[in-house]
């Protein structure tokens, strides 16, 4: 009888941990990775921000941005969510008014400079005057 009870206490301490499992991956989205390949080619220094355009998330975030003097290339590599829509905003430093894609803030609507979060790389992104 003990062994009966045993064996049965198992099995549904197996089917518990399996639907647990099942259900705490439910709701989450698969995490991804991607990279923005980023050229400035202005005469100016230029700053830039990608923003989510799925959930309110900004990269680097905390009021930082990432920074590319004049003639630099930069891969800015992201953690992002699979299949997250996440725009470019760029400016030239000390001037918001001279800007590319979203603009400082995402304020701004753009063509072309928005990318699905799918892994891998995005074309060399040209900053230019």
């Amino acid at each position: 009888m003990f062994i009966l009870n045993s064996v049965s206490a198992v099995r549904r301490a197996a089917a518990l941990t399996l639907v647990l499992a099942t259900c705490s991956g439910a709701g989450q989205a698969a995490s991804a990775d991607v990279s923005f390949v980023m050229r400035n080619e202005h005469p100016n220094a230029v700053e830039v921000e990608l923003y989510s355009q799925d959930r309110k998330h900004v990269w680097p975030g905390g009021n930082q941005v990432y920074y590319l003097d004049d003639g630099e290339s930069k891969q800015i590599h992201l953690s992002c969510k699979q299949g997250e829509n996440i725009c470019y905003g760029a400016w030239v430093s000390g001037d918001k008014q001279t800007y590319w894609g979203t603009g400082p803030g995402n304020k701004e609507s753009c063509e072309d400079c928005c990318y699905v979060c799918e892994g891998g790389e995005t074309e060399e992104i040209n900053l230019v005057e």
